[in-house]
């Protein structure tokens, strides 16, 4: 099975960057999409051998989510159970036999301390929404998680940036105290390579930062083929990864 992530930076953006000729190539199982910035209605995309789930912000332009998958979910769940939070349209759920996917577009904790304390409550919600979910079968969780965990996530031009604090650190690392593989780092424990850029300056060297990823029950890490950081394909800040695995 492969599967995508991609925060693409605007949805209608990205599909005058030739998104389709891309999406078509990489023929995913699954292809998440973080960052979409459009409402309900407002735009219209034909795939004919995919299913479609989008989940939308209330605010217009901003945040979003959506799911492209080529077999048709046991059921899908929109955010995390926190009504306070579910408005940015961040998380959607699709429900397999075996597993539960969630691609999730993670709050940027901004210098604004009202925004602060938003992504540290939302770190709380969403690791409990996952406890929920790990009780009843495995799960993949992907997308843009806003944070650099370790220093090799972390260009050296970058050292000031949101998304490197101790907090949001601290929070990331929950996830993996609770087992779950960070399945790059898993294949590549020590090399660097990044998903996000600075203004989208990918030549400059040390620009970038590594904010997107898969993340797997521990169970599944023996079922991983491949992970790929697909930083040749453009079009956003962003980087789509490509997780192959067994299911």
């Amino acid at each position: 099975m492969k599967l995508v992530s991609w925060n693409v930076n605007g949805f209608k953006s990205i599909m005058s960057k030739d998104f389709m000729p891309i999406f078509n190539t990489i023929n995913a199982d699954i292809f998440c999409v973080q960052e979409t910035k459009i409402q309900e209605g407002q735009f219209e995309l034909e795939l004919p051998n995919y299913y479609q789930y989008w989940n939308y912000s209330e605010k217009k332009g901003y945040s979003g989510t959506a799911v492209f998958s080529k077999e048709k979910p046991l059921n899908v769940l929109y955010g995390i159970n926190a009504e306070e939070l579910d408005n940015e349209g961040r998380v959607i759920t699709l429900e397999y036999e075996d597993f539960y996917l969630v691609n999730t577009y993670t709050p940027c904790y901004q210098k604004d301390i009202k925004r602060q304390n938003y992504r540290l409550e939302w770190d709380e919600k969403f690791i409990e929404y996952i406890e929920e979910l790990e009780n009843r079968k495995n799960v993949i969780m992907c997308g843009d998680f806003n944070v650099a965990y370790q220093e090799l996530d972390l260009g050296k031009l970058n050292k000031e940036i949101l998304g490197f604090s101790d907090e949001e650190r601290q929070q990331f690392g929950k996830l993996l105290e609770m087992g779950y593989i960070d399945t790059f780092r898993y294949k590549n424990p020590n090399y660097r390579k990044y998903t996000w850029w600075k203004n989208n300056k990918r030549e400059i060297e040390d620009n970038g930062c590594r904010l997107d990823y898969f993340l797997i029950s521990e169970e599944l890490k023996n079922k991983i083929i491949a992970v790929q950081i697909r930083n040749d394909i453009g079009g956003s800040d962003h980087c789509p990864i490509v997780l192959k695995i067994r299911m």
